[in-house]
């Protein structure tokens, strides 16, 4: 309750004689027992909406307390900033700013029907970036740091709405990570960064003119990152439009008497971030606690066994699972694609490994609310959809994916398949990922893994994945166990130096990342692990949700419910038995994958996942 967070230290004084002995400063750092903070003085018919907004973007929007302005307006003692002299108050009427004063002692009486709220301002930027042991960049104009409205709207609350507002500072990519931990040490989740990246993607376009402050210079190694800023509480007070609130002004805050300044529990080790990239085009990191990560790390370490002894060790590159799955997470339209048409001699000449893989992961997908399509060859398009209708009415999947086709022979044509109107300002899907997919090698065939050509059942899905490597805003991921499949382009050195036959069958189409598995299906399962793990990290949903409205909630049911099962991947399995749909090593029409027996190796490999991904959640 907000009861338990007033302010112990506010002393009770007539209003005239508290205003006068109030002090505002540009400094956020905090001397003696004083912690810096921004006031917002609302009427009192708004208080417990904007109170009830507050508490729903807590991470934009960390409320310290509130009190009766004319009982508790707070007495400050603190010694004035010498640098700078700042006037006390902005007076807004109707959303628009009418006044900066000085004093409000002629607005007595109005203020005995409103309501001061202070919010928290104790955790410093500039602190953080000189703990890390990085300069603080020259500034292009007079005044404090830039801040944007950005096209990130708030949780609307009780009629409260406004968009995010976030200030930058530029960071060389190589200490983004101290930065990150300093931050964390000194501010908990407030010292956490809601963007690392292009500006754009929080739709800010002109970057070097702030909508507050001055614009700091970036060098050419720097990373834009953002913070929440205080001026969000500022955008609230304009779009609620009150007939009068007053506030503290741009860059200036209040020294308060020191209270808590980090909830319980904010400096825990379970919070201290990772930050990783997860694209180039445009640039954009994210982050996600180290154990979380490590877990992931786990997942990844546990479908690298190579139970077909092909050497797929040799493949292997390090945290391309959390990599790709850290993408996913953010991405918001999905196209998956399987198919590998090993067996040429039957109908149909599909294999098992594969289609089980990509119907789990969009299975979890579809959990997370993520746009997801499929895209197969056309000649197997009856068969993947009887498999996904089968899927449905078996409760593997919740609703259907739709099923596309893609037979273009041109760049021109791919770039129409992602892109609406075939513009590559507006692609279709963020992600593609392919599933034990056939790839295409150097000499433009298809290849299964004993050197026959299967060029002529193989549709060119791979130019979907080479057009979106120049159409920013499309990640991709790879999938494989062999180095033939599409996306394993990205090691396509070292399938061809270790893989049997790797200097004919080596994919030569790359993907974003590559996750290599021992059998394909257990990268889609352990993709879909990744991202309920990912999604149950606090730090990483924070991040997701740029800090703004209420979190999901760790481990929701219906999440927990999406995730592969040992029952599911059996039923999933028994349908393309059923379809006639063969082992890929074996031939064999049964309940085995690459050869490999369902229920002595498959089931353990996907119980293991679930129990590694929901321990400890």
């Amino acid at each position: 309750m907000m009861s338990s967070l007033l302010l112990r230290s506010c002393l009770p004084s007539a209003v005239r004689s508290l205003l006068k002995a109030t002090h505002i400063r540009n400094s956020s750092s905090m001397m003696g027992g004083l912690q810096p903070a921004s006031v917002m003085v609302l009427p009192r018919s708004l208080a417990p909406a904007f109170e009830s907004f507050c508490q729903g973007n807590c991470g934009l929007l960390p409320l310290l307390g509130q009190s009766e302005v004319e009982k508790t307006l707070p007495q400050l003692n603190a010694v004035p900033d010498i640098r700078t002299i700042c006037p006390q108050f902005q007076k807004y009427e109707f959303g628009t700013c009418t006044g900066i004063l000085t004093s409000l002692e002629e607005y007595s009486e109005q203020l005995k029907d409103m309501v001061t709220f202070i919010m928290d301002c104790s955790f410093s930027i500039d602190e953080a970036l000189e703990q890390a042991g990085i300069p603080r960049r020259d500034l292009a104009g007079p005044g404090h740091a830039g801040a944007y409205k950005t096209t990130v709207p708030c949780g609307t609350i009780a009629g409260f709405c406004c968009p995010l507002v976030a200030t930058m500072r530029p960071v060389p990519k190589d200490k983004l990570e101290r930065l990150l931990q300093a931050a964390h040490s000194m501010g908990g989740q407030q010292g956490q960064p809601i963007h690392i990246g292009d500006p754009e993607l929080l739709g800010i376009e002109a970057f070097s003119k702030p909508d507050y402050g001055s614009y700091v210079q970036c060098q050419p190694e720097d990373v834009p990152v953002f913070w929440p800023s205080q001026l969000t509480s500022l955008e609230a007070i304009i779009g609620c439009k009150a007939p009068l609130a007053f506030t503290s002004p741009p860059g200036c805050t209040v020294r308060v008497p020191k209270n808590t300044v980090f909830p319980v529990g904010c400096l825990t080790p379970e919070m201290v971030p990772e930050v990783h990239a997860i694209s180039k085009d445009p640039l954009h990191y994210s982050i996600v606690s180290a154990p979380a990560a490590q877990k992931v790390r786990e997942l990844e370490s546990t479908i690298t066994i190579d139970p077909g002894n092909r050497g797929i060790g040799h493949l292997l590159l390090k945290d391309e699972l959390l990599q790709s799955a850290l993408s996913l997470s953010h991405a918001r339209s999905i196209l998956v694609t399987t198919g590998f048409p090993t067996h040429f001699n039957h109908e149909p000449p599909e294999e098992t490994d594969g289609p089980p893989g990509a119907i789990a992961l969009a299975a979890f997908l579809q959990a997370l609310g993520k746009e997801t399509t499929m895209v197969v060859d056309q000649r197997a398009l009856n068969l993947h959809t009887k498999i996904v209708e089968d899927a449905v009415k078996q409760g593997v999947l919740k609703t259907p994916i739709p099923i596309l086709t893609y037979q273009g022979r041109s760049m021109e044509d791919a770039q129409a398949f992602l892109c609406k109107d075939g513009d590559p300002k507006s692609p279709r899907f963020d992600h593609l990922v392919a599933i034990e997919r056939a790839g295409r090698a150097a000499d433009g065939n298809y290849y299964n893994a004993r050197k026959m050509n299967i060029k002529h059942l193989v549709d060119p899905i791979d130019d979907i994945f080479l057009a979106a490597q120049k159409i920013p805003g499309i990640s991709s991921t790879g999938i494989g166990d062999g180095g033939n499949e599409l996306g394993m382009g990205r090691v396509k050195e070292a399938v061809r130096k270790h893989i049997r036959n790797g200097d004919v069958i080596a994919c030569d189409v790359e993907a974003d990342f590559a996750v290599i598995a021992g059998v394909s299906n257990w990268g889609g399962y352990a993709l879909a692990c990744a991202l309920y793990v990912l999604n149950s990290c606090q730090v990483h949903d924070r991040y997701l949700r740029k800090a703004t409205g209420p979190s999901e909630g760790a481990g929701e049911e219906r999440w927990i419910q999406a995730l592969p099962s040992v029952a599911k991947e059996e039923k999933m399995l028994g349908i393309l038995v059923q379809n006639q749909v063969r082992s890929g090593v074996s031939g064999i029409v049964g309940m085995e994958v690459d050869g490999l027996p369902f229920h002595n190796v498959h089931a353990e490999m996907v119980q293991k996942l679930v129990d590694a991904t929901t321990r400890h959640m």
